[in-house]
């Protein structure tokens, strides 16, 4: 992984950070060689901060750290693509991104992470973990209820109740995905595949 930081005169390069969940673009920062090491060692996003002329540590002061998942570099290797889990929110105007709230889009994969905490941490008052316990069986059968409910709602006028039978399912064929040990990313690589 090698970056280009004599490109500019200033040493810095620019790192646009993406929320690894739901891919929403979270904030852009700078760093020089010094913060990029310490980023990669620690797994915390560090910056150079233009305005403090110094090393930044994104949270040092908020809390709001930034856990960096993954590193990518682009083809001039001159800007930085990193991937991480936000503590909190992003932006020092309190908003979740620096380019504005949560975005719903992709927050299934923010949802399929909170089942799998809740059943991997045996949270034992969490119903996706007294689901999960009940084994397959009980766990496929709960999703083919939900699909049933669906196409009922789905021949009915009621959009409401329709949208939400639609999250029921979503959210029971998330657990199920859990039980066997796949994930909305390979169902995701298929569509993919087909889509070639």
């Amino acid at each position: 992984m090698k970056i280009n930081f004599n490109k500019n005169n200033d040493g810095l390069v620019p790192v646009i950070i993406q929320d690894n969940r739901t891919l929403q673009v979270l904030m852009l920062g700078y760093m020089n060689e010094e913060a990029f090491e310490k980023t990669k060692n620690e797994g915390i996003v560090t910056f150079f901060s233009r305005s403090k002329n110094r090393l930044w540590t994104k949270g040092e002061e908020s809390g709001n750290f930034l856990m960096v998942k993954s590193i990518d570099i682009d083809c001039d290797q001159d800007t930085i693509l990193i991937k991480a889990i936000p503590e909190n929110v992003v932006c020092h105007t309190g908003s979740f991104s620096c380019f504005g709230n949560k975005n719903s889009k992709g927050f299934l994969y923010e949802l399929e992470a909170k089942i799998s905490q809740r059943i991997d941490e045996k949270i034992e008052d969490s119903y996706t973990y007294s689901l999960f316990q009940k084994g397959i069986n009980k766990v496929a059968q709960k999703v083919g209820e939900e699909a049933v409910e669906l196409v009922i709602e789905a021949k009915d006028h009621n959009d409401t109740l329709f949208k939400n039978e639609a999250a029921d399912l979503l959210y029971h064929y998330l657990i199920l995905l859990k039980v066997k040990n796949f994930s909305l990313e390979d169902i995701e690589k298929i569509l993919l595949e087909r889509n070639k």
